[in-house]
């Protein structure tokens, strides 16, 4: 059992229900407490009004806006909420985007379980963590203040930007974020000009490019 850890309530989010047991495993074994587990962005709010605990973590991609629009809403209702970010995505661009948005850490979910933990234990005493394959690229993207076009988009176009990006269709999109198909076309409009993109390949490109997907 980790001490650090001992009695720690934590709030899950993820949309797939086997990587959300295997964290809760890791979990339950060091000590911890798991209190909720939700498989989207409004799941998490409402878990974590409801249940107070010590420590979000929340998957990036889920249905219902993701979990940026959520950790957004979050941090503007709970400041002092504690918040770890996971995702798939290694490069620097999400993970500068949600600590800007206030989460507290941010870990790759192909992190060792060891290092999951390490960053649960201080999130939830209220330090600050980066997970250390990401650590120079965020500083030098922050440092740099470089403009990038994936900057220029909200919370709502990156998170629909991601979906198209994996091969989703609109339709497939709309569902996952239980909107009209309508609503992710105007997002995509959007999204096609800000970026001077004009189909689903160059979209795809870009996020290779970007490292947000693998090719």
């Amino acid at each position: 059992m980790n001490e650090s850890l001992k009695n720690v309530r934590v709030v899950l989010a993820d949309d797939h229900a086997v990587v959300r047991l295997g964290f809760r495993l890791l979990l339950e074994g060091a000590g911890a407490l798991v209190v909720g587990e939700a498989a989207d962005g409004e799941g998490a709010l409402r878990l974590h009004g409801e249940m107070a605990p010590d420590l979000l973590v929340m998957d990036v991609s889920m249905p219902g806006g993701g979990g940026l629009l959520a950790l957004e809403r979050l941090r503007a209702r709970d400041p002092a909420a504690h918040i770890l970010m996971l995702s798939a995505h290694q490069d620097e661009i999400v993970p500068v985007r949600a600590l800007r948005l206030g989460a507290n850490g941010y870990l790759c979910k192909r992190a060792a379980p060891a290092e999951f933990l390490r960053a649960v234990a201080q999130v939830a005493a209220g330090r600050r963590y980066l997970d250390p394959e990401l650590a120079q690229q965020v500083a030098l993207a922050q440092l740099s203040g470089a403009a990038q076009p994936l900057e220029t988009l909200t919370e709502k176009e990156l998170a629909v930007f991601l979906k198209l990006a994996a091969g989703q269709t609109v339709n497939d999109v709309a569902g996952d974020f239980h909107v009209s198909p309508s609503t992710v076309g105007t997002h995509l409009y959007h999204i096609k000009q800000k970026l001077n993109l004009r189909n689903p390949a160059e979209i795809t490109l870009l996020a290779v490019r970007n490292g947000l997907i693998e090719a």
